[in-house]
């Protein structure tokens, strides 16, 4: 096997919660990217205007942010954690089966803002309990973790397109102009991300003839399972309060989702550590409070904040790329025709999903760090040649897949590069969450709103700034990393891999 028996057996102890984490992201993808195909046809459901439509899209990602940022509370216990989970993914079933019934926009909004509170729970809880579970060796179970919400975000379009609307979806006078603009309108929003389409007119009134409805229906029957996944872990340690027995198969400390639970000889070092332990990965309002700040060196605080300037850069790129590359596309110089230009953002998000797939194996073999550089190197070059290149549109195509395998694994390595550096105590995985779900948010708006003002070229431009600026807080991490204390030797020999023998059977136990 391409990875060794001692992290296999840790992998098979802990199989159950893995599966159920990296299936609770499938929801995640699920959710986040089927917004954008099928747009037109909620437009015509609601019968609302684009400036009115677009409000969905900010409900769902401001939503997003929050759930992240609040994410931590729901974590104090593994119990609260599973519980969570399990609510936010149930609620996404509920949120694809309710979405046909939103005949109003500002329905349609509040539901979408509560798939988007769910999102930001799964987001920050599913990393943050893959990383305390297997610590130094969480880089490739967090590639893997990332490899599903790609692969989510592929399966809702592919799902949606068969019912989409191939004409004007709401039936009135005049049309006929209406329908024959609308597979360019709707390929500009491919993804999961508007373009300007403020110069196309839809009637707003009529007979609406969509069939989308059942698109959501087949996605809420698919995640399905997902809720039911967790409810059985949530059996199987006992915490589902009807069935919960007179005895608790955790101790108190593993309310942390801990994979160091000492054995006979690791008693004393490992109850050491876990005080320790418990300080680290709070919610973000609690990594805030002044207790956690008494004694930190400056080093931790520019760890924590460098790191998340990188996400906040490279998860930008993600948003703002995917949201904007057919609109760069279709303008001059390239003028592509507009059913290419509408495979660009699914060839990028594609390539992502490759990335992520790939970075599994990869990421045993290869430090976080050096992933992280090949990741932000890879980044720059590509804008530069795309910038180079600007006028050939094979290269367009070839820098976007290029750019999407470069940044698909750009998140789950620097969350294991800095949850490392910090040695598991620190705020990391609430903060970087936080700052990649800003940068995804606040870059879009930027630049869209530089692209209306100074044309499609600076599209290419912003690309090249960004990926500029996450090349140098990479820098600035690296150099803070170096300055930041080492841990004492007695850390080290209670740290996860000293600690975790082969006897050891796990913190999920019955």
């Amino acid at each position: 096997m391409w990875w060794d028996e001692r992290v296999s057996a840790r992998f098979r102890r802990n199989l159950q919660p893995t599966l159920t984490y990296w299936s609770v992201f499938f929801s995640f993808g699920l959710c986040i990217a089927f917004l954008g195909p099928t747009l037109l046809d909620l437009r015509c459901q609601t019968q609302s205007s684009l400036s009115q439509i677009t409000w969905v899209f900010f409900s769902q990602q401001f939503c997003l942010l929050l759930g992240s940022c609040l994410g931590g509370v729901f974590k104090r216990t593994l119990a609260q954690s599973l519980l969570a989970l399990f609510a936010s993914s149930l609620a996404i079933s509920l949120v694809f089966a309710i979405i046909p019934l939103c005949h109003n926009v500002v329905l349609l909004a509040v539901v979408m803002a509560v798939a988007g509170l769910a999102m930001g729970c799964i987001d920050t809880i599913s990393n943050m309990q893959l990383v305390k579970i297997y610590q130094k060796d969480s880089a490739i179970f967090l590639q893997a973790l990332h490899f599903f919400v790609g692969f989510g975000a592929l399966l809702s379009p592919l799902i949606a397109d068969p019912f989409l609307s191939d004409t004007n979806c709401i039936l009135a006078n005049g049309t006929a102009n209406a329908s024959s603009n609308l597979p360019h309108i709707r390929k500009s929003l491919l993804p999961h991300h508007p373009g300007n389409l403020s110069h196309y007119d839809l009637p707003m009134k009529g007979l609406v003839v969509t069939r989308v409805s059942y698109a959501f229906w087949i996605m809420a029957l698919i995640n399905l399972p997902v809720p039911i996944a967790v409810f059985f872990l949530l059996y199987k340690e006992r915490m589902v309060p009807c069935f919960n027995g007179s005895s608790h198969p955790l101790l108190s400390a593993d309310e942390l989702a801990l994979e160091t639970r000492p054995g006979d000889k690791d008693e004393p070092p490992a109850a050491g550590q876990r005080p320790h332990t418990a300080a680290g990965h709070e919610d973000l309002f609690s990594c805030c409070q002044s207790k956690n700040f008494r004694g930190a060196s400056y080093t931790y605080f520019a760890v924590h904040i460098t790191g998340a300037l990188v996400l906040f850069m490279t998860d930008g790129i993600v948003g703002e790329y995917s949201g904007f590359v057919y609109s760069y596309a279709v303008e001059e110089p390239l003028a592509v025709v507009h059913k290419v230009a509408g495979y660009l953002p699914s060839l990028f998000w594609g390539f992502i999903t490759l990335g992520r797939l790939i970075s599994i194996p990869v990421s045993y073999r290869m430090k976080p760090a050096t992933m992280v550089f090949i990741n932000v190197v890879g980044v720059l070059v590509t804008f530069l040649l795309l910038l180079i290149f600007s006028s050939s549109v094979v290269f367009l195509f070839v820098g976007t897949a290029a750019l999407g395998l470069f940044l698909s694994s750009t998140f789950p390595s620097m969350l294991a590069y800095t949850e490392d550096i910090l040695q598991y105590t620190g705020c990391a995985t609430t903060v970087l969450v936080t700052g990649a779900g800003i940068g995804e948010m606040v870059l879009q708006l930027l630049v869209g709103s530089i692209i209306h003002d100074r044309g499609s070229y600076s599209f290419l431009v912003c690309g090249m700034i960004f990926g500029c600026l996450a090349f140098t807080f990479y820098a600035l991490l690296v150099f803070f990393h170096r300055l930041y204390p080492k841990p004492s030797p007695e850390l080290d020999e209670a740290s996860p891999d000293k600690a975790a023998a082969p006897e050891d059977t796990g913190q999920y136990q019955r």
